[in-house]
């Protein structure tokens, strides 16, 4: 099963903190593994313009959107994920569903000269798996997988992302459990 545009939904009891309540964009997924950025946990006291201002990238759009933590892996390095109507001049990645993907400089530039993406998210870090990683957390309860809206990734607050992820595909957070069954 591919996941990649997909959303993975962290099961309570994941037992890895980071990824608590967390909600993850797939950007890819193969047999070779599978890397996603978490949507909707920002990062304490980082905006968009501070990084901006720390890579000496000027224009006249300072966006004050926050800084997301992607994921644990690689955490000093950025990504975008954005709608599909911007591309950059260097590599921008296509996931179904109308959403991109870019981890270079020029988007940057572009989002701070107001000529970036409609929509966009930033994150430090991401998420990954190896072959078959994902796969096995899935079939011992650690994730739910849904649909990806983009009013859920980019329109919706952070802090009610993970419940509308699992109300779309009709499951009531408060009736989770942390244990999983064996029918």
């Amino acid at each position: 099963m591919d996941l990649t545009g997909k959303l993975l939904i962290a099961m309570p009891g994941m037992g890895d903190p980071r990824f608590e309540h967390s909600v993850v964009f797939m950007c890819s997924h193969t047999e070779d593994g599978a890397m996603g950025l978490i949507v909707n946990k920002p990062a304490r006291d980082v905006r968009l313009s501070d990084l901006l201002d720390q890579l000496d990238i000027g224009g006249a759009a300072r966006p004050e959107m926050p800084v997301h933590f992607g994921g644990p892996v690689d955490g000093v390095r950025g990504f975008v994920l954005h709608s599909a109507e911007y591309a950059s001049r260097l590599h921008t990645l296509a996931v179904p569903g109308g959403f991109c993907m870019t981890a270079t400089l020029d988007i940057l530039e572009d989002i701070a000269a107001g000529t970036g993406p409609q929509r966009a998210l930033m994150m430090l870090g991401y998420a990954g798996w190896g072959p078959d990683q994902l796969e096995d957390e899935i079939s011992r309860n650690g994730w739910l997988t849904a649909d990806a809206a983009p009013e859920l990734v980019y329109d919706m607050p952070d802090d009610a992302k993970w419940a509308a992820a699992l109300n779309s595909i009709g499951v009531d957070p408060l009736g989770l459990s942390a244990s999983a069954g064996r029918a």
